[in-house]
């Protein structure tokens, strides 16, 4: 329960109690803001706090993003203002502040609210409320004025119009949300939480992975339609979460990993329909799985490593795209191009339910590909001429997303002078020399000293510090060689399951992967270093994988990696779920990520 101080003399024939109730406020009542701090102090420590102008008028959406947004521990609109636990003490400060105020007769009744928000000492947040109104009227005639004004506008019309993101994809935006929407909020008046349509989606991605591992045309038909029901509840739970208020920190996390999760069982369960029917496109699920990942570690690298930033972006570049977003037709054209969730979940489905899984692989390969050349190659023009320096905390994002281990460390410390030497270049190069002993040789021992080789130039990253202007691109760089030189090495084993225990094996790692990033995105620095030195880092991983598959026969090659998968997979998510659980139960603030579509 919450509480909602009202200071001033009630307004007769004025709903604000009601509405306040409405919003889950026990409504008490104080003259003045000595009463107001008084009332307070009996507020046990753990509840929110408003303290409301009793003459506001304004719609109950605004008092909705005003005071219960649990993103933020203070925020204000006019009239109204609160502060969750962790801003109790600023706003005691500030009733003393506003009491003293009146004691000396610098401030009246009725502005009590407004007066505590000016001198609240901590952040404060103020919610855009466009057409809504909120206002503290002086005079019966301006409180007339403001009350038709709300009777003008549909406050529940803006409520459903603002529950769908602010940029989306253009399936998303013109093919799922405009009915998304109103499923969104039957879900909130039957008391249903983001998180609970979130588990939903994913039971209804794994039943479409399920019908397309039946390897029939009427499976694979059942699975487009479920995946694209899923897709709907995905577009849902962060509707509810906008129409209602209900961000949280574990459901941000949920959502994101649960896209990745129902995308890539669907590629395993097109897999395994192929090969019900014969044909094995296990390699093509893991390129798929391994393209797709690394384009999603381009994103966050390149974001990250620009996060912090103050300066603007100079560059043709730059410039060339702000002339391309005055352009209506070039914006959509440019957001399917780069084809997020939305446009590539409906591809995969219409795809899957017309054709068959090789082919749905070789469209969904080809246009990842041209997408992340696109936008890769437009971040790397924007990065050359940008000028702005990189933050420290920028920096350290960039070295955990690496996710460098022990062996690098090791090589670090025991070089002579450190491995100054091994510049960006010789980095880039270890990392292809990898690949390409695991494309060429194989399972050997030349591809063992290529890993050798690998974890060697990997020590620069340890060595110092990522500040160069290319360095957004290690993050993404490294992901390609470990996962490629497990898919190149399990399909040159060439037994059967070697591709699907490496399927598993890259799933896991790069469950950690995402893990790590949304850890960062949420502001709690990355996971342990424990868990990177426990799961050897991606030097090791892939010096470890080239020792099995020279070591080990085809057979027992298959058995090792399924027992590194099992082995990755649950230690990465013990940890994740006892992280990301007693974060939640901790009150960490809510995340709410607005960005690119996934």
């Amino acid at each position: 329960m919450s509480t909602a101080i009202l200071t001033g003399q009630p307004v007769p024939g004025s709903s604000l109690e009601g509405d306040l109730r409405s919003l889950g406020f026990d409504v008490r009542a104080a003259t003045d803001a000595a009463d107001a701090e008084t009332l307070l102090a009996a507020v046990p420590a753990d509840q929110r706090v408003a303290v409301v102008d009793a003459r506001f008028v304004g719609h109950v959406h605004a008092l909705r993003l005003g005071l219960t947004d649990p993103r933020f521990d203070a925020a204000a609109i006019p009239g109204a203002v609160t502060a969750k636990p962790g801003a109790r003490p600023a706003l005691a400060r500030a009733l003393r502040i506003a009491s003293s105020d009146a004691s000396n007769g610098s401030v009246v009744v009725g502005i009590v609210a407004d007066r505590v928000a000016e001198t609240l000492d901590t952040d404060l947040h103020r919610p855009e409320l466009g057409e809504l109104v909120a206002e503290v009227p002086r005079d019966p005639q301006a409180r007339n004025e403001a009350r038709q004004s709300v009777a003008s506008v549909d406050d529940e019309a803006i409520r459903l119009r603002t529950a769908v993101k602010s940029r989306d994809g253009f399936f998303t935006t013109y093919c799922i949300s405009p009915y998304s929407r109103y499923l969104a909020r039957w879900c909130a008046r039957r008391g249903l939480t983001p998180n609970q349509v979130t588990t939903a989606s994913l039971i209804t991605a794994l039943i479409a992975a399920g019908c397309a591992a039946t390897g029939t045309r009427a499976g694979f038909v059942a699975a487009g339609l479920l995946l694209l029901f899923s897709f709907v509840l995905d577009c849902t739970d962060g509707q509810l979460a906008r129409y209602s208020l209900q961000y949280s920190t574990l459901g941000a996390w949920l959502d994101a990993t649960f896209d990745r999760a129902k995308e890539y069982a669907y590629y395993a369960g097109l897999a395994l329909g192929a090969a019900r029917g014969g044909d094995d496109v296990w390699a093509l699920a893991l390129a798929a799985m391994v393209l797709q990942t690394c384009r999603h570690v381009v994103d966050f690298s390149f974001n990250e490593a620009n996060v912090d930033s103050t300066a603007a972006n100079t560059s043709p570049t730059a410039a060339l795209s702000g002339k391309l977003d005055s352009v209506g037709w070039t914006v959509w054209l440019r957001r399917m191009i780069v084809l997020p969730i939305g446009e590539r979940w409906a591809m995969i489905a219409v795809l899957t339910a017309l054709t068959t899984p090789r082919i749905t692989f070789y469209v969904l390969l080809i246009g990842c590909a041209f997408a992340a050349c696109y936008t890769t190659a437009g971040r790397v023009l924007r990065s050359l001429t940008r000028k702005a320096r990189r933050t420290d905390r920028a920096v350290q994002a960039l070295r955990d997303l690496t996710d460098t281990g022990p062996l690098a460390e090791l090589f670090a410390r025991v070089l002579p002078g450190g491995p100054r030497l091994l510049s960006r270049p010789f980095m880039v190069i270890g990392a292809v020399l990898v690949v390409l002993g695991a494309w060429i040789e194989g399972p050997g021992w030349s591809t063992v000293v290529c890993a050798v080789v690998y974890a060697l130039v990997s020590a620069e990253v340890i060595a110092h510090p990522l500040t160069g202007a290319l360095d957004w691109l290690l993050p993404p760089l490294f992901r390609a060689a470990e996962y490629g030189t497990v898919l190149l090495l399990a399909a040159k084993a060439d037994v059967n399951g070697a591709l699907p225990a490496a399927f598993g094996l890259v799933a896991a790692v790069a469950y950690h992967h995402y893990d790590t990033v949304y850890r960062i995105r949420g502001n709690a620095g990355a996971p342990p270093h424990w868990l990177v030195r426990a799961i050897g880092g991606h030097e090791g991983r892939t010096l470890l994988v080239t020792v099995l598959a020279a070591l080990l026969a085809a057979e027992d090659f298959k058995v090792a990696l399924t027992a590194l998968a099992v082995a990755v997979a649950l230690v990465v998510l013990f940890e994740s779920i006892r992280y990301w659980v007693t974060a939640h139960r901790r009150g960490a603030p809510a995340v709410h990520d607005e960005g690119e579509p996934a």
